[in-house]
């Protein structure tokens, strides 16, 4: 039976569950990338293995994410959004469990790929859910509450890392997601509208170049500062990774159903937001792990000291990033874009220049919360933006585009980062680590203006969605909510 539209009393319930149980994923995985950071010690004791060891636990996390991301969104559009959105929840949940119970740390590095892989299902094909279920006037609203779970996720990450491993064991930090995602895998079967993207066959070659470009290259920016940039190893997987994009692209060229349309990037508000988001992740992710290292390495602070002090620049996403969603539909999203990323630019710039030991730990909070109140006005806009660039029915698509970009913002960013951090300083002393944190946090504020200036090249109307007659918000809201009655 068809559920009343948006507008009525179920439809209002059942886009309230959409919100819901999105947003409840984002936050699993966006928790679980930061986590695992401050519980790294203790596990490193337990396990008997080298911290440098453990760090791949991070690290394969990381790969398993971006290689799969787009593989996710393909998979999506071909046999159903709640579908294979559910499969990946269930696959990270399962995963979860399996890092509690590993008994060293080869088994854990294992399980968290499987639970990356999991994340990569999740995260694209939650956003393509929550904006095919809501109308394009609500848009900017709804993913300003869902993005600012984000930074909520990443702030209580260091803290809840913090917390559990000191007052419980650091399997703790896997097993809290179990119940969690068994009720969230169980509503969203029941709760979920089906969805799909145009029902074309899977492009296994595309798959197979892009996967393998994608590891390539970020095995390579994590290895890199390991193994030397001009090692025979990192030489070869950038050159691998360059040569397998490149068929990629060529390959999607010419078939006849592309796992990513080429025309996509024809669009203009489509590539430039998507170089935007590559840009303005890199200087957040990368900017968070310097300042954590800096606060943690530089000034002693315990990683539950170092969370608390982050708070005003990862949790005022929860904040402001809802309201700064709501006034982009009333003026356009390029405004609010743009004095975001500029606020998250002056912060940083604030920061490295003022950012020596001699300064105040307050002054250096009030500099990360004039980047937070910045972040959380780019979060919601930016990637809407992108998204209302495009067709309901390759929203999928686009969505694994975005989230592809962020992920290997992020890499990118900190291995560039982490190289200048290398050649100004070293981890020895606390003088020794901010006379490299400074020059390190300056190249974050480079990618953060880089993302400004992106920004404004944005087209100041609301491009036509490719592929889609007229774009209305009706006919979004009609087509949503057919495809919730599936």
């Amino acid at each position: 039976m068809a559920e009343s539209g948006p507008a009525g009393p179920a439809g209002g319930r059942r886009l309230g569950w959409v919100l819901g149980l999105t947003s409840t994923a984002y936050f699993m995985v966006a928790l679980d990338a930061t986590v695992v950071s401050t519980a790294l010690p203790r596990m490193q004791a337990d396990l008997h293995v080298g911290l440098a060891s453990l760090q791949w636990t991070l690290n394969s996390y990381g790969i398993a994410f971006a290689a799969g991301i787009i593989t996710a969104a393909a998979l999506g559009d071909r046999f159903g959004r709640r579908l294979i959105f559910t499969i990946g929840l269930a696959l990270f949940t399962v995963a979860s469990a399996a890092c509690a119970l590993a008994p060293n740390a080869t088994e854990l590095i294992a399980a968290r790929t499987v639970q990356g892989l999991g994340g990569a299902i999740v995260l694209p094909l939650s956003l393509t859910i929550l904006t095919t279920a809501f109308p394009a006037e609500r848009r900017g609203t709804i993913v300003g509450i869902y993005g600012g779970l984000a930074g909520l996720a990443v702030a209580a990450g260091p803290l809840v890392g913090g917390a559990v491993t000191q007052g419980i064991n650091w399997h703790w930090i896997f097993w809290i997601n179990v119940p969690i995602g068994v009720a969230a895998v169980l509503l969203s079967m029941w709760l979920l509208p089906e969805s799909h993207g145009p029902r074309e066959p899977l492009d296994l070659a595309g798959v197979g170049l892009v996967t393998g470009g994608v590891v390539a290259i970020v095995w390579a920016l994590v290895r890199g500062g390991q193994s030397g940039w001009a090692s025979p190893e990192i030489v070869t997987a950038l050159g691998a990774g360059a040569v397998l994009l490149v068929a990629f692209v060529a390959w999607e060229k010419r078939v006849q159903t592309p796992m990513i349309p080429p025309r996509l990037f024809r669009n203009r508000t489509f590539a430039i937001g998507n170089a935007t988001t590559f840009l303005m992740s890199g200087a957040i992710f990368a900017g968070a792990y310097l300042v954590a290292e800096e606060f943690q390495f530089a000034r002693g602070y315990s990683p539950v000291s170092t969370g608390l002090r982050l708070l005003p620049f990862f949790g005022m996403p929860m904040i402001i990033s809802p309201l700064a969603g709501a006034l982009s539909d009333k003026t356009g999203r390029r405004p609010v874009m743009v004095t975001g990323l500029a606020l998250l630019s002056a912060g940083f710039i604030w920061v490295a220049v003022r950012g020596s030991l001699a300064t105040s730990w307050v002054e250096l909070t009030l500099a990360l919360l004039v980047s937070g109140i910045g972040i959380s006005m780019a979060l919601p806009t930016v990637p809407t933006t992108v998204l209302s660039a495009v067709a309901p029915d390759e929203m999928g698509k686009a969505s694994g585009i975005n989230y592809m970009a962020q992920r290997l913002g992020g890499v990118f960013a900190i291995a560039i980062s982490t190289a200048v951090f290398t050649a100004n300083g070293h981890l020895g002393t606390p003088a020794s680590v901010t006379s490299g944190f400074k020059p390190a946090l300056a190249a974050c504020a480079g990618f953060a203006l880089l993302a400004t200036l992106s920004a404004t090249a944005i087209t100041s109307r609301a491009a036509k969605p490719i592929g889609e007659p007229e774009p209305g918000a009706h006919a979004l809201s009609i087509a949503a909510t057919r495809e919730g009655s599936g």
